[in-house]
């Protein structure tokens, strides 16, 4: 990593306004009204490192460095393989820019806590809630109409803020990036936000060593200084080499960003959690150009996680982690008697099929199960919580309510059943993976169902018919000079792919006739037999020229199908009246 990045000193002039973030190229996305991802978006939990001079230190820390000895900087061990992988993906796309994992980083722990306000952390990079940021409806946030229809965020009336680094949609919609290969951009990975994030920066063919490039990649992510502060303090602190490797965050309740940090973990500020979301609106503070930051009410430096007497975070709630159990009764009834715990899961066994397959767009007609078990062999306890999840996204495959996991209790015989299953509209194949949840369930083995998702079979054609419906003549010795155009349909609906066979037959439609209409081939002779291009996507094929010969009469086309649908036109062929000559 260059060293210039995380010492440069930065800039403090404002920047003005220009268009929001595209390809490289052009003007650059700088703060200001017409860049969504720099207005102010909500994240009331910013996290500012301490940076007030500790015991024993001389003098003040330069602006936004981090003292030795300074706030926990460990990372979630996804996490850092994220930041470290969007490093590599930019050090390809954009060799100029000299971005360090560190500064990826640096964002992913102001605006999630590197993810974990999602809850549990998938070794996929998803986390078990979304990250949402607060509606942005105007007032302390910026206005925002939805720009997703929901897709991301949710919310069909006003965009949100999404995932690990904070997206606003409109943001992702030119800006996202598949960090791990899934074929998939998906704001709420931390793979492909990492890599997005590190893309963002580095767009506008910025070199982050140059100090007015690094301020105005940062203030374009968050038109913030003290977001600016926030996030070199934690870029440095990684910079230096203090970065431990943190467990994933695991199953429980999500992560309180209303609860004040113990010591060992700093961040806070106002606002309650919500299913991972980065909390409510608090009292904006101005950035240093005028503008309200992103955030709501946060932290002021040197005082981590806000002003007040620490309160422990809130406990996980989840079955098979739910502390130690209650006396009979739910309350203290003065009896010293504990009820015996149950025997603990010790192991998945997979029940029924072993495969699943559906035709794209349809539902799965098997549906996963397992067995959960104790030690013993038994039935685990009544209730034990299964976690269902899709794994792969190339086929769309969903639980309902488009959701990648479901969590199902099992029954008295130790059993859980996902729910039913909807294929994507992609055919391919994925993963169904079944794990107990709990502080225990990391030491299960999981169950993993094989999952495929066929083509659906292109639709069949139950009609022909020409698009002209107007009589087909021709005089002998020369071509009937409309064109014959067909159109294939299923249920009234253009069928493309159709293949259709033509026949000219005598005048009892039997016969193949010998003399009559017929198609030149590739040699010139007549053809009277012969097969038709595919219909088009409107369903449409034009026949060749069709010629006549000597043979006056009445002659039938049959038109043939591979399913079999016929429908037969009337050929006829004669000699054109002589005009009568005008009376004397």
């Amino acid at each position: 990593m260059c060293a210039a990045l995380l010492v440069a000193g930065l800039t403090t002039a404002a920047v003005g306004a220009s268009p929001p973030h595209r390809a490289v190229g052009g003007g650059d996305p700088s703060p200001g009204s017409d860049n969504p991802q720099s207005r102010p978006h909500g994240n009331p939990n910013l996290t500012l490192p301490d940076l007030r001079p500790k015991p024993g230190a001389s003098g003040k820390p330069a602006d936004g460095q981090l003292p030795p000895g300074g706030e926990n900087s460990g990372i979630p061990a996804t996490a850092l393989a994220a930041y470290k992988n969007a490093e590599t993906i930019a050090k390809e796309k954009y060799p100029n820019c000299h971005i360090p994992w560190q500064l990826v980083a640096g964002i992913g722990k102001v605006e999630s806590e590197h993810g974990a306000l999602g809850g549990r952390m998938n070794p996929d990079g998803r986390t078990e809630h979304r990250i949402l940021g607060p509606r942005l409806t105007g007032g302390e946030f910026a206005r925002i109409t939805d720009t997703d229809g929901g897709r991301w965020d949710g919310d069909k009336e006003y965009d949100r803020a999404v995932g690990p680094t904070q997206f606003i949609p409109s943001t992702w919609q030119t800006s996202g990036a598949d960090g791990n290969g899934d074929g998939v951009q998906d704001p709420n990975n931390i793979f492909d936000a990492a890599a997005a994030t590190a893309g963002y920066l580095c767009s506008y063919n910025r070199d982050l060593t140059r100090a007015s490039d690094l301020d105005k990649a940062i203030l374009s992510y968050n038109n913030s200084r003290e977001y600016v502060k926030a996030v070199l303090a934690w870029a440095r602190t990684y910079e230096g080499g203090s970065v431990s490797v943190l467990p994933d965050p695991t199953a429980g309740a999500p992560y309180n960003p209303g609860a004040s940090p113990t010591p060992s973990q700093p961040g806070g500020g106002s606002g309650t959690g919500n299913s991972g979301s980065t909390g409510h609106p608090g009292t904006s503070k101005p950035s240093e150009s005028g503008k309200p930051s992103q955030s709501g009410q946060r932290p002021k430096p040197g005082t981590p996680g806000g002003s007040g007497k620490p309160t422990e975070p809130n406990k996980p709630t989840n079955p098979g982690d739910s502390g130690k159990p209650n006396k009979p009764g739910g309350g203290d009834n003065g009896s010293d008697t504990k009820p015996k715990p149950p025997a603990p899961v010790t192991r998945l066994d997979r029940v029924g099929d072993d495969k699943l397959e559906a035709t794209a767009g349809e539902t799965f007609t098997q549906q996963p199960r397992v067995r959960a078990l104790d030690r013993d062999g038994k039935p685990a306890p009544d209730g034990t919580v299964v976690r269902f999840e899709v794994i792969g996204l190339e086929t769309g495959a969903r639980f309902p309510d488009d959701q990648r996991t479901a969590l199902v209790r099992t029954g008295k015989d130790g059993t859980a059943t996902a729910p039913k299953l909807l294929a994507g509209d992609k055919p391919g194949t994925f993963t169904v993976r079944a794990m107990v949840e709990g502080k225990d369930g990391a030491k299960i083995a999981p169950v993993d169902y094989a999952a495929t998702v066929k083509a659906a079979p292109a639709p069949h054609a139950d009609t022909i018919t020409p698009v002209d419906e107007s009589p087909l003549k021709a005089a002998p010795n020369s071509s009937f000079t409309k064109k014959i155009q067909l159109k294939a349909l299923a249920a009234k609906q253009p069928v493309a792919g159709t293949v259709i066979t033509a026949t000219v037959l005598d005048a009892d439609g039997k016969t193949p006739a010998k003399t009559g209409p017929y198609v030149k081939d590739a040699d010139g002779k007549p053809r009277r037999t012969f097969t038709l291009a595919k219909t088009d996507e409107n369903g449409l094929v034009t026949l060749p020229a069709l010629y006549t010969d000597g043979q006056t009469g009445t002659f039938i086309l049959k038109l043939t199908t591979e399913d079999g649908v016929t429908r037969t036109l009337t050929l006829t062929v004669e000699t054109p009246a002589a005009p009568q000559k005008p009376a004397t």
